[in-house]
């Protein structure tokens, strides 16, 4: 297994798309964290002042789009294989297909931590440098906000390893990157949004980072499972396929 995720790990520094991935995972953290910030405390804007705790939380945690395309960059490490007809050669070297796939999503994991933590990082950053501009103490802890960033961290890693197990059931990449953000972005806001008993319970609404509707270790253990069902999917199914 240490050999399978080496070489996975090799794959993935030699994937020059993953960190255009990662840049427009932090561009768009920093985006969204900026306006975020900008609007806090504002009359109808919903978000607290940022000289309150919850206010600054509000910043510190927009880290949701880490989750979405550490999701992306697990469907490029698992249905890239597909796509570049590498599938055949790495599963003749390995033939216990269910083996490559757990080394996939450990580094899928792993590298979703790495887009949750920078995610983390910016999100702090920014919630931190308009409390200074605005000469306002700081109303998080340091305890507080690596809580925070623990969570992003665990929530992008989680995310990781659904899109290894999304590209592994699908095997299309361009159908697997569609898919994923039509559900983090659509699906589960019409859902949500026709059906709010039911939002609770979908993965991509669960920012760990903070502020979910459910309580952390609930929310952690259920987009846990997510990834291990869609894992057990592909490796029941689509793995036992003739790579041709």
């Amino acid at each position: 297994m240490t050999r399978l995720v080496k070489v996975e790990l090799l794959k993935l520094v030699t994937l020059r798309v993953g960190y255009g991935v990662l840049a427009l995972s932090a561009a768009l953290t920093c985006l969204f964290a900026s306006l975020e910030a900008s609007r806090a405390g504002s009359a109808g804007s919903g978000v607290a002042p940022l000289f309150t705790a919850s206010g600054l939380s509000s910043v510190t945690t927009v880290t949701g789009w880490s989750m979405l395309f550490a999701a992306v960059l697990g469907v490029m490490l698992a249905a890239g294989e597909f796509r570049h007809a590498t599938a055949t050669l790495t599963y003749l070297d390995s033939p216990g297909r269910g083996r490559v796939l757990a080394a996939k999503a450990m580094v899928g994991a792993g590298a979703g931590a790495m887009f949750g933590v920078l995610s983390a990082l910016i999100a702090t950053g920014v919630g931190l440098a308009f409390v200074a501009a605005h000469g306002y103490d700081v109303a998080l802890g340091a305890g507080t906000i690596l809580g925070h960033a623990a969570g992003a961290a665990l929530g992008a890693a989680l995310f990781g390893a659904i899109g290894v197990a999304v590209g592994s059931l699908i095997r299309s990449q361009l159908a697997g990157v569609i898919g994923v953000f039509v559900w983090g972005l659509v699906v589960e806001s019409l859902i949500g949004g026709l059906f709010t008993e039911i939002r609770p319970y979908l993965p991509y609404t669960h920012n760990l980072a903070g502020g979910g509707p459910l309580p952390f270790a609930a929310a952690a253990a259920l987009v846990a499972a997510t990834a291990a069902a869609i894992s057990l999917l592909a490796a029941k199914t689509t793995l036992k396929h003739d790579i041709t």
